[in-house]
């Protein structure tokens, strides 16, 4: 099967690290992808050029409990545009080149702006708006199949940007909405990688644990062969894991070091460095969590996921400060502690689960 080709919109690190690194290392000597930058930032104009003559990626943490520092060149991306001045070419290449259509736009690109209400393709639209008037000149074109590739961090994210850009289309021809719902694969996913820091003019410093989890399901393209891509028959399990036990984790240190009134760490990993409170971590995840996992039929690798987000935890080179978990604490108890208590329960895990309860009602200690 040919190297399909890719149009991205959003020039984040992330990508940089994550999709655009995948698709370097999977495609050798290929370029597949376009970059679309949405803003008129002129840093991210520079990033632009920088991207397409290629950019490092350096991998920094732990693996199997040894020190990981290592280089890539990153060379997937033969061009980049911008929505604005290159209009007209990024309307032909999503009416006639694209086979993919990935995107990480932050958390603010799939709001609704007020351009969204004009009748005609504006740079200030949101993407959702954008990918509806875009798509719109594709079907007018005779419709061949694309494929849109999500990788915001929200849940049922392809489903999610499917509805929206339907309500954007909301105005224009039914058979084109038909054919929105009936022709476009929109794709589940979920992105997993922290990247840290960038490099300029373009590039990133990342972890070397990756994970591009994509739901199955018919029409799917596998974006490209690479052991950090995983296509999954239900993303559920891995949400659960990911929500129960790497965000729950890092809810629980947060809750012992407020009761400890700030002291004692800045950083997950000095968390880790302390042998009682790792260790307390540890009997969080073993006589607390797994249980709940292995009640609902969910335990199988649980526990080498356990030892992979701990490894995480540990990263020596990474500076995840708790002030910045701890932000917005109560309602991350809630869907990540809380919610677990919940869900343990509704699948007959009986146990009392003291350690994690004492952290719900802050009274951990």
């Amino acid at each position: 099967m040919s190297n399909p080709t890719v149009i991205q919109f959003g020039t984040s690190r992330f990508l940089q690290a994550h999709a655009d690194l995948f698709l370097s290392e999977a495609m050798p000597g290929a370029r597949p992808v376009t970059v679309v930058q949405s803003s008129g930032d002129p840093q991210r104009a520079a990033r632009l050029q920088a991207l397409a003559e290629g950019y490092e990626v350096r991998i920094r943490g732990l693996r199997q409990g040894r020190p990981v520092e290592e280089t890539c060149r990153v060379t997937s991306i033969e061009r980049g545009l911008i929505f604005g001045p290159d209009l007209a070419e990024v309307q032909r290449l999503v009416a006639e080149e694209a086979d993919m259509i990935l995107s990480n736009t932050g958390d603010a690109g799939f709001g609704p702006q007020a351009a969204d209400a004009g009748r005609c393709l504006d740079p200030a639209m949101s993407y959702p708006a954008k990918l509806a008037y875009l798509l719109r000149a594709r079907f007018e074109q005779g419709g061949r199949a694309v494929q849109v590739l999500p990788t915001e961090l929200l849940r049922g994210n392809g489903t999610a940007l499917r509805d929206l850009v339907l309500a954007a289309a909301e105005g224009m021809d039914r058979d084109y909405r038909d054919w929105l719902r009936a022709e476009v694969v929109w794709v589940n996913s979920l992105v997993d990688r922290i990247v840290s820091e960038p490099l300029y003019p373009a590039g990133a410093i990342a972890e070397p644990y990756a994970l591009w989890a994509i739901e199955a399901q018919p029409g799917l393209r596998r974006p490209c062969q690479h052991p950090a891509v995983q296509v999954v028959p239900d993303l559920g399990v891995i949400e659960r894991r990911k929500l129960f036990v790497l965000n729950l984790g890092h809810s629980w240190m947060v809750a012992e070091w407020l009761a400890r009134g700030r002291r004692d760490a800045e950083h997950v990993r000095e968390v880790m460095a302390d042998p009682d409170w790792a260790a307390r971590l540890r009997t969080v995840f073993a006589e607390e969590v797994l249980p709940g996992f292995v009640a609902a039929g969910e335990g199988a690798g649980l526990e080498d996921y356990i030892e992979t987000t701990l490894e995480r935890f540990s990263n020596p080179f990474l500076d995840h400060r708790l002030a910045d978990i701890a932000q917005n604490h109560a309602q991350k108890l809630e869907r990540r502690i809380a919610a677990f208590l919940a869900w343990a329960e509704a699948n007959g895990d009986g146990r009392a689960k003291p350690r994690l309860r004492a952290a719900l009602q802050g009274e951990i200690g």
